[in-house]
C-alpha cells in the first residue's frame, strides 16, 4: 500500500503500541477529557443552537436551512479528518506528532464557535460552522490516532470505552450549556469555552509519539492524495469496517439530527421541545453509561469483538424502530433507553474492532482519518435524505424506520470481518 507521505507501507512497521510504560489512568482520563471537549464543540450545535438558529433566520423553511448548514459542515469534516490525520502522521514537532493539532483544532473550533454566535445570516452560519468542522477535526484525528500509538490491543477495549463515555457526555454537557446558557450567542461561547479548558490537562502531560525528522519520508503530492485510498480488495476487513460504521452512523444521524423537530412536530411535546431534547439526552446517556465501560473490558478479556458489535446494533435498530411507531413521549422516552444501551456496547467495543484492522502501523492517523469518513459522510447524506423523506416519503414514521433498517444492515455486515473474532 502506498503511505500519503510518499513512500511504501508493510503491514505491521513502525513503532507498535506498548512499547516503554504502558499509558496509566491518568493519561486516559485526560485523553478522554479532550476528547469530550471536542464532542461538546460539536453538539452543543448540532442538538439544539444550528435549529434554532436556522428556524430564527428562516423560519418559513427551517429543515432546509438545518439540512444545508450541516450538509456543508459533514463535508468539510469529511475531507478534514483524513487530511489532519495524514498530516498529524508526518509531524515532527518536539512536542510530538499529535499534540500541535490538538492545540490548534481546539483554539480553531472555539473561534468558528464565536463567528456563529455574532452570525446575523445564514452565510455566515455556514462559515462559522464549516470552520468548526475543519478544526475540530483536526483535534479529533490526532487524539483518536493517540489511541493506537500508545495503548496496546489488549487495552483498547477499555480506552475505547473510556473514550465512549466522554462521547455521550460530551453530547449531553453540549446539550446543557446550549440549553442553560441563556440563548443562542451564550450558547455557543459556552461550548467554546468548554472545549478549550478540557483539552488543557491532555496538553501539559506531554505525552505523544515524536517523529525525528530524518524518519519523515519525502513529500509527493501524487502519493500522498492516492494512499487516502485503501483497496478493500487488499485489506477487506478494513472495508467491511468502514461500510458498517458508515451504515450504522448513518441511522444514528438520520435518527438524531431531526430529534428536536421530531418532538414538535410528531410527539406534539407540550412543553419546551430544548429542555424535552436535553431530557432524551440525559436518558440516552444513563443507559450508554452503564453499558460503555464494562463491555469493552469484557470485550477485552474474552478477545471476542464482533459479536459484541452485531448485537448492539441490533438493539439501536430495535431503538429506531420503536420512534417510528411509538410516536408519543412515553415512547420517546423508552427508546432513548435502548439506544443507551445499544450505543454503549457499540461506542468501545467497534472503536477497538477498528484499531484492530488498521493496515499500517506508521499511516495510524490517516487510515483512522479514513475509517472517520464514515463518521462525516453520514452528516452530509443524513439531511439529503431526510428532508424529502419528512416532507413527501411518509414522515417522521418513513424516517425512523429507514434508520432501524440501515442499522439492522450494519449489524449483519460486521460477520464479514474475517481477522478479528
Amino acid at each position: 500500500m502506498t503511505t500519503p507521505s510518499g513512500g511504501t507501507a508493510s503491514p505491521g512497521v513502525g513503532v507498535e503500541p506498548g512499547v516503554g510504560a504502558e499509558p496509566g489512568g491518568r493519561w486516559v482520563s485526560a485523553l478522554s477529557l479532550a476528547n469530550l471537549g471536542v464532542w461538546v464543540g460539536w453538539f452543543g450545535p448540532l442538538q439544539l443552537l444550528l435549529a434554532r438558529q436556522a428556524e430564527q433566520l428562516t423560519p418559513d423553511h427551517k429543515a432546509s436551512t438545518l439540512a444545508v448548514v450541516t450538509g456543508l459542515g459533514a463535508a468539510v469534516s469529511m475531507v478534514a479528518n483524513p487530511v489532519f490525520g495524514a498530516l498529524s502522521d508526518r509531524t515532527t514537532a518536539r512536542v510530538g506528532r499529535r499534540i500541535p493539532w490538538v492545540v490548534g483544532g481546539v483554539a480553531g473550533g472555539a473561534a468558528g464557535l464565536a463567528v456563529l454566535a455574532l452570525a446575523s445570516s445564514v452565510a455566515t452560519v455556514i462559515a462559522g460552522w464549516c470552520l468548526v468542522q475543519l478544526a475540530l477535526n483536526a483535534a479529533f484525528a490526532a487524539l483518536t490516532a493517540a489511541v493506537p500509538d500508545q495503548v496496546p490491543p489488549r487495552r483498547r477495549g477499555l480506552v475505547g470505552g473510556w473514550l465512549g463515555v466522554s462521547q455521550v457526555v460530551g453530547i449531553l454537557i453540549g446539550t446543557a450549556l446550549a440549553t442553560v446558557a441563556g440563548g443562542i450567542t451564550a450558547g455557543y461561547l459556552a461550548c467554546a469555552g468548554f472545549s478549550v479548558l478540557a483539552a488543557v490537562p491532555y496538553v501539559l502531560m506531554r505525552r505523544d509519539t515524536p517523529l525525528a525528522p530524518a524518519a519523515r519520508p519525502a513529500f509527493r503530492w501524487r502519493t500522498f492524495l492516492t494512499g487516502f485510498w485503501i483497496d478493500p480488495r487488499r485489506h477487506p476487513d478494513f472495508g467491511w469496517a468502514w461500510l458498517t460504521r458508515f451504515l450504522m452512523n448513518l441511522s444514528y444521524s438520520i435518527s438524531t439530527m431531526y430529534l428536536l423537530y421530531y418532538l414538535t412536530d410528531a410527539v406534539h411535546y407540550t412543553d419546551d421541545a430544548d429542555t424535552g431534547v436535553l431530557i432524551l439526552t440525559a436518558l440516552n446517556a444513563l443507559t450508554l453509561l452503564a453499558t460503555v465501560v464494562i463491555s469493552g473490558i469484557r470485550s477485552d478479556r474474552s478477545g471476542r469483538r464482533k459479536s459484541y458489535v452485531i448485537w448492539s446494533g441490533l438493539v439501536i435498530s430495535a431503538a429506531t424502530l420503536l420512534l417510528a411507531g411509538w410516536q408519543t413521549w412515553t415512547g420517546a422516552v423508552v427508546a432513548s433507553l435502548i439506544l443507551g444501551l445499544g450505543f454503549g456496547v457499540y461506542t468501545s467495543v467497534d472503536f477497538a474492532l477498528l484499531t484492530d484492522v488498521l493496515p499500517t502501523a506508521e499511516d495510524r492517523g490517516k487510515d483512522l482519518g479514513v475509517i472517520n469518513i464514515a463518521n462525516a459522510l453520514p452528516q452530509v447524506l443524513a439531511p439529503v435524505i431526510a428532508a424529502p423523506v419528512v416532507t413527501h416519503l411518509g414522515g417522521y414514521t418513513a424516517l425512523y424506520a429507514l434508520a432501524g433498517g440501515l442499522a439492522l444492515v450494519g449489524s449483519v455486515l460486521v460477520r464479514r470481518i474475517r481477522s478479528v473474532l
